[in-house]
Formats: structure tokens, sequence, C-alpha cells
């Protein structure tokens, strides 16, 4: 069986470290994310024969044309991590709208296609997983990240539903919900780890990290 992950936003924080992971359970990986030099960085801190791309999710066409990139020089992915995201800290009122929008199409639509994009190999292999790294403000809320938390919040409801587009092909898709914590040094983070399968509803505790690969096989 290919064990070919893609993270998108595996340069830094949550996602390099779930490519540290991954790549200790013999995956093959694909670390994107927009800067190639720090993806180039990432994917060789790992060793091995891991590749690096760059993407902006935001844009249809660069996402497509990664997922072809991937196909063509890793072979067809069965895993995919979103973990790519922005955030821009402001009360509503002062926000401008190009920032809303920028939160909006990476952290939310970038998902989206993403998504799609993966789902084409996934349906026809008849297997797959996705996890998508959301935040414990979408679930909660905060003040100051409105737009942030909505973003993080919709994906939760994209996750829910999407799980129950594509249980019957033997798909799973996931979300996890980070709290805050340093990612940056690659520390434990508690977070709230919802499984979206239909067949499952326990919300569990876990470590996020390792809770990404745990959800990935149940």
């Amino acid at each position: 069986m290919d064990k070919v992950c893609a993270i998108f936003g595996g340069s830094r924080g949550i996602g390099r470290a779930v490519a540290q992971l991954m790549a200790q359970k013999g995956y093959r990986l694909a670390i994107i994310a927009r800067n190639l030099e720090l993806a180039k960085a990432a994917a060789g801190d790992l060793g091995g024969d891991h590749l690096a791309f760059s993407c902006d999710v935001a844009k249809e066409c660069d996402v497509q044309n990664t997922f072809e990139k991937m196909e063509k020089n890793l072979g067809r992915v069965n895993f995919l991590v979103n973990a790519a995201g922005i955030n821009r800290d402001s009360l509503l009122v002062r926000t401008k709208t190009e920032d809303m929008i920028s939160q909006l199409h990476t952290n939310l639509l970038g998902s989206m296609l993403t998504c799609k994009a993966a789902l084409k190999t996934m349906i026809q292999q008849q297997r797959g997983s996705i996890v998508n790294v959301g935040s414990i403000t979408g679930l909660k809320g905060n003040s100051g990240q409105s737009v942030y938390s909505a973003s993080k919040g919709g994906l939760v409801g994209f996750s829910r539903a999407l799980a129950k587009e594509v249980a019957r092909k033997k798909i799973r898709v996931n979300v996890v919900a980070p709290g805050l914590s340093s990612v940056q040094h690659c520390n434990p983070i508690t977070c709230i780890s919802v499984p979206m399968r239909p067949s499952v509803t326990l919300v569990e505790r876990m470590h996020v990290y390792t809770g990404i690969t745990h959800v990935k096989n149940t």
C-alpha cells in the first residue's frame, strides 16, 4: 500500500511537527508552503526522499498543479493534512476587508480546494484520510479574532458535511482543534479532536501530533 502524505502548511508550526511524526511512520511526504525555500528546508530536515512544493492554497490553479506534481513524483496521495492558516488579530470594526478575505480564502476556501483535489484520487482508490487543522477559537470564538474564528468554525462545519459525503467511499474526514501553545518549538499541544466520521460521536482530548495520526487510523 502506498503511504503518501501531503501536508499543506508543512514548513512550520503544527504542520512541520506532523511531518516529523509522519516521516517516522514511514510516509513519503510532500511538504507544501507558499515559501518554497522554507518548504525545502523542512523537507531536507526530514531526510529520505521527501519533496517540497510551493502553493497558494487560495488559488485553485496552484492547488491543481501541486497535486499533479505530487502524483507524478511521489505517487497518489492517500493522506492529506491541511495545516495552512493565517490570522490577523483585530476587532471587526477595525478589520480591513482585504484581511477578512485573505483569512477566509486561506483558512477555509484553501482547505476546500485541497480536499476537492485530493478526493479525485481517493475516490478512485476507495480509500483515503483527510485531517483539517482547525482551532479552539472556531468552537468557542475569541474577542479580536472574529474573522479567524469564523473561518475555523466554518472548517468544522465543512468537515462534518464532507465526512458524510465520502464515508461510503471509505474516506475519513476529521478535524483537530488545537488550543494556544508554542507550536514553533514543537511542544505537545493539548487539543480537542472531533472525529467527523458519521459512525463516531466521541469528542476526546489528545496531543495534536499523535492525534492526527490517531484519527487517521480509527
